[in-house]
């Protein structure tokens, strides 16, 4: 048994809810593009649910060529 993954498991893409839902509504024509933002809190502290959030959002208008925009309050 090799120790080395094959190779269709290595070329496979990772998806989930979030990329598929994007994918149909772009491809139905129901949306041109995508607009995200990433909103931080002003009454605390940043903690991983933000580094979460903001690599979702970044990086989802990244992968489909969107914008994100950064909120400030």
């Amino acid at each position: 048994m090799s120790s080395t993954p094959s190779a269709a498991a290595s070329t496979a893409t990772i998806s989930n809810f979030i990329r598929t839902i994007i994918d149909a509504d772009l491809a139905s024509g129901k949306h041109r593009s995508i607009v995200t933002r990433f909103p931080p809190e002003p009454n605390g502290y940043l903690h991983v649910g933000h580094a979460k959030s903001i690599c979702l959002n970044f990086g989802v208008a990244r992968e489909f060529g969107g914008r994100c925009h950064l909120r400030f309050d």
